[in-house]
């Protein structure tokens, strides 16, 4: 899968499934404070991530991820 496939396929459940507008979707962006992205988002994400990439998340790798580009480099990393 290619770093663009990633990209894609974050963005479309970011927007779909946590309703999240698209111009709060920058590669900058903070999940937390520019996204609003809270611990309950986070169980959807764990969900959506394996559904979509086939693996599970570990929340104590999550721990250093606190940008889109950290999030797609973590994606990136375990579907390489």
């Amino acid at each position: 899968m290619t770093r663009t496939e990633i990209e894609e396929k974050v963005k479309a459940f970011l927007i779909d499934d946590l309703e999240i507008e698209e111009e709060n979707i920058f590669p900058e962006a903070k999940l937390k404070e520019d996204m609003g992205i809270d611990s309950l988002d986070y169980v959807d994400i764990v969900v959506i991530v394996e559904k979509n990439f086939g693996f599970k998340i570990k929340p104590q790798e999550m721990t250093n991820v606190k940008t889109l580009t950290e999030f797609y480099d973590y994606i990136e990393s375990k579907v390489a």
